[in-house]
């Protein structure tokens, strides 16, 4: 077996756990597939013996070629969002607890993967490196390029917003129903200035392909941005259930063709519009609210 053949095989042994790495980073299937890809070009271009710890030179280098891709996202923002709600599998079992990484991968799902999207990409960079992968900070603080007391700031903040986001006391579902269709009411009437009050200042809103096709915006960033997208639209959304989370549905000739989810604490962090039908048909919806249509 060549070298290269040796590569590539232990190279393999990894793969499921940069996966897991690039699809928190980025949210999209197709993009942690080719950060993956890339990585790997990285690595058969390494020094050999340069590498002393391969899982960790590995998951550094993922994380780069993530923040990259992170980062020409805020000059080149319409990017399509092409997640179809899956996960990665367990990761490397030399280098990963397997019952802490089933328990991760349960944890994380499409309104995490939403509050993600509001940190910005170094903020991101370094909580899905170190909080959910375990990288040092010393490590991660070479990639930043700032310390890593620095990095250890970077990492308490975005902490904060995420945990705001998953353990805030205005997570009661009724409550959170009631700013939607607050918010939903608002955008119908045209009230711009209530659409900002009910908007985090840093909200993010993606769209699926399919929803793009309609209307839709891929990407857009910032409270203003946002509301301006919704002011004197959404007429025909309903308030809903989605997965037990509070979203709206648009039904149209008896079928659900838009579904919008939210991610609420004491204001709006995300917004997801989801108009691609085979994730439609495996949304959990609330049936009254469709009948009710």
């Amino acid at each position: 077996m060549s070298d290269v053949d040796q590569l590539a095989r232990r190279f393999e042994e990894h793969r499921s756990r940069l996966w897991a790495v690039a699809y928190r980073m980025l949210g999209s299937r197709t993009e942690a597939e080719d950060a993956v890809q890339d990585t790997w070009l990285r690595l058969s271009r390494a020094v050999d013996g340069e590498i002393d710890n391969l899982a960790g030179w590995l998951t550094t280098a993922v994380g780069r070629v993530c923040l990259d891709r992170l980062r020409s996202r805020t000059t080149r923002p319409e990017q399509p969002w092409d997640d179809t709600g899956g996960e990665p599998e367990a990761t490397d079992v030399d280098t990963v607890d397997p019952e802490r990484e089933a328990v991760r991968t349960e944890s994380v799902g499409r309104a995490l993967l939403l509050v993600l999207d509001t940190l910005g990409p170094t903020d991101r960079f370094v909580f899905v490196l170190h909080d959910m992968f375990a990288v040092s900070f010393d490590e991660i603080a070479g990639v930043v390029d700032r310390t890593p007391a620095a990095v250890r700031q970077i990492a308490s903040r975005a902490r904060r917003r995420v945990q705001q986001a998953e353990a805030s006391p205005e997570t009661d579902p009724a409550r959170q129903r009631r700013v939607v269709e607050a918010f939903l009411a608002a955008a119908r009437e045209g009230r711009f200035d209530d659409l900002v009050a009910m908007l985090d200042p840093h909200v993010v809103m993606r769209a699926d392909a399919a929803a793009v096709r309609m209307g839709g915006t891929a990407e857009a960033r910032g409270s203003a941005v946002v509301a301006g997208f919704f002011n004197g639209r959404a007429q025909g959304a309903v308030p809903a259930y989605v997965d037990g989370a509070p979203g709206a549905v648009v039904v149209l000739g008896g079928k659900v063709r838009i579904v919008l989810t939210f991610v609420v604490t004491d204001r709006i962090l995300a917004v997801e519009t989801v108009a691609d039908p085979e994730v439609l048909a495996a949304l959990d919806l609330d049936a009254a609210e469709v009948d009710a249509r």
